[in-house]
């Protein structure tokens, strides 16, 4: 390629404006030009539920760059309201089309970038071609619900879908005092999620006045009264609204590649390799229209993510000018705020795991964000997967009121770098009482899986309770007051510091199921009973586990004292 090559970037937001960028602080000499059918380059798409919600006021603060000032700062011609058409490999150019005049023109280039992102999925259903009825991908429609929402009388909103757009949609809602319903097709939200790891949240939507509706799925709409909408579900219920939002997938934009006869991967997005290359080595393709590799597994996979996003870009603008630059697959790491509550998530979730046949071994663990003797300690539940010989990091989720994002984010980092679980105990992180503890959940996590590896602990799962058997025994090893508050059916509550008087009366013939609240304790005596002859296992995460799991309402977010209690 010549010094000085001609790029055109189809596409702006988080991959094309991205590459361009790149592009310009790597060559003063290369002609770049960028593409955009619509009227905004460079836009926080994340940020645009919170617009919606009030919590970011300025409109303004979502567009992150303008043609003016990315023309000012890097020279870049960006064209916007100017849709691509066509490409012509073989000629190396492309057809454009100005869509405020219609006129069409053809562009020549050396390197051509395709960030054409992912367009929102629209079911066919009965009466969906409503103007109550919208997606939100781009500031336009952010635009148009806002000006909805805004009008006088518009009090009830449906959000179809509890994904993470879906879930932020319903607390901006909520935030400007509508009544809320959230339907959901699958029993939990966050389908990319484990389905005990989401039992606070749907506790947090409740408590927040959100309808939830989940294993429903919205079969047609219907004009309501007035100018209002009714949604009827798949089980004849009927929910009215003012407006709904489809929130329920997205699909890559592979228009222009198709018709191009670049290849396409086995999920349906761009086919690349891990320079961002398509099946035409003068064409790449970045963001959430690609096919990427998933780390863990290695499978192809589509990971609509705006980090994964912008480091494509940046790989793609190096590639053409010279530089052996690689996309190291992606994790999938990512994180929602649904209220007072965060989830986040590292990795392939157990439920992907299972599906691809992977062999995986799960612990949980419920420490405090921070030190419980300084004020204002929150429990966060994290689960982490790891594979049971060796302990290589597969995937983590917490949900917690703070601290959240830290711990995903560590352990993220540690699976990057071809950590184990015995890594996460000697990981050395910040401590002080405000902000953590001398174990911080991370090594805690280490501590448990670390423990499981060696085999130090056997564990027992809250689904062998349907076929538990005569000689297995369900043993509570809290105090007496946490077993009246609510405890395993047909546990018998023998406290762990009253196990080694009670040694002798225990039926050594039999196999003891031990849990307490978060584990811990549960661990203890399991290592107690284990020197002294018992054949024991113990419940990873405790009671806690057990009542999400369960998916019941139950002292399972307990009190400060009973963190406390497990934390030394």
């Amino acid at each position: 390629m010549s010094s000085s090559p001609r790029i055109l970037i189809v596409g702006g937001v988080a991959g094309g404006a991205s590459a361009a960028a790149r592009a310009r602080r790597l060559s003063e000499a290369a002609s770049i030009v960028v593409f955009e059918r619509g009227p905004y380059v460079s836009f926080a798409n994340c940020g645009l539920p919170y617009h919606i919600g009030g919590v970011i006021t300025d409109r303004g603060r979502l567009l992150l760059q303008t043609p003016a000032s990315l023309k000012a700062r890097f020279e870049i011609d960006v064209r916007v309201n100017t849709e691509v058409m066509a490409i012509d490999a073989a000629a190396k150019e492309v057809v454009v089309r100005n869509l405020m005049t219609g006129v069409e023109s053809r562009e020549r280039y050396d390197a051509l970038v395709l960030s054409p992102g992912a367009d929102a999925i629209q079911p066919p259903i009965p009466g969906v071609k409503n103007e109550r009825i919208f997606t939100l991908r781009n500031m336009g429609d952010m635009d148009a619900i806002l000006a909805k929402v805004s009008k006088p009388g518009v009090a009830r909103a449906l959000v179809v879908g509890a994904g993470y757009i879906g879930l932020e949609l319903a607390e901006q809602f909520r935030h400007r005092g509508l009544e809320v319903a959230l339907v959901e097709r699958l029993p939990h939200v966050l389908g990319v999620a484990d389905a005990e790891m989401t039992f606070p949240l749907h506790e947090e939507l409740a408590r927040q006045g959100v309808d939830l509706r989940l294993e429903r799925a919205v079969a047609s709409f219907a004009a309501g009264e007035g100018q209002g909408l009714v949604a009827i579900l798949d089980n004849g219920a009927r929910i009215a609204c003012d407006l709904a939002v489809l929130s329920v997938g997205v699909k890559p934009e592979t228009r222009l590649a198709r018709a191009a006869g670049l290849a396409l991967g086995q999920t349906g997005g761009i086919l690349v390799d891990d320079q961002m290359r398509t099946s035409d080595p003068s064409i790449y393709a970045v963001g959430d229209a690609v096919e990427v590799s998933e780390f863990v597994s290695g499978d192809q996979a589509m990971i609509p993510l705006a980090g994964p996003a912008n480091r494509q870009g940046r790989i793609a603008a190096e590639v053409i000018l010279g530089r052996d630059s690689r996309y190291k697959a992606t994790q999938g790491t990512a994180i929602c705020k649904v209220f007072d509550l965060a989830f986040a998530m590292t990795g392939l979730s157990e439920a992907m795991l299972q599906r691809k046949g992977l062999p995986y071994q799960r612990v949980y663990v419920h420490p405090a964000d921070h030190a419980t003797y300084y004020p204002g300690a929150h429990a966060i539940s994290l689960k982490l997967l790891f594979d049971p010989k060796d302990g290589r990091i597969l995937g983590a989720q917490a949900v917690g009121v703070a601290g959240v994002d830290k711990r995903i984010d560590v352990i993220a980092v540690a699976q990057r770098a071809g950590l184990t679980v015995f890594d996460l105990e000697d990981l050395e992180l910040c401590y002080a009482p405000p902000f953590g503890s001398a174990k911080d959940p991370v090594n805690m996590a280490g501590f448990v899986a670390a423990n499981v590896v060696r085999g130090d602990v056997a564990l027992w799962e809250p689904d062998e309770l349907a076929t538990r058997s005569e000689g297995q025994v369900l043993i509570d090893v809290r105090t007496p007051q946490e077993f009246a508050q609510g405890s395993i059916p047909g546990a018998i509550c023998v406290p762990v510091d009253s196990l080694r008087e009670k040694l002798a009366s225990l039926p050594k013939e039999k196999e003891l199921l031990l849990f307490c609240q978060v584990g811990l304790r549960g661990y203890v005596a399991a290592r107690l009973l284990t020197q002294h002859g018992v054949k024991v296992r113990n419940l990873s995460g405790g009671y806690r586990r057990y009542a999400m799991w369960k998916g019941t309402h139950t002292v399972a977010m307990a009190c400060e004292a009973a963190l406390q209690s497990d934390e030394v």
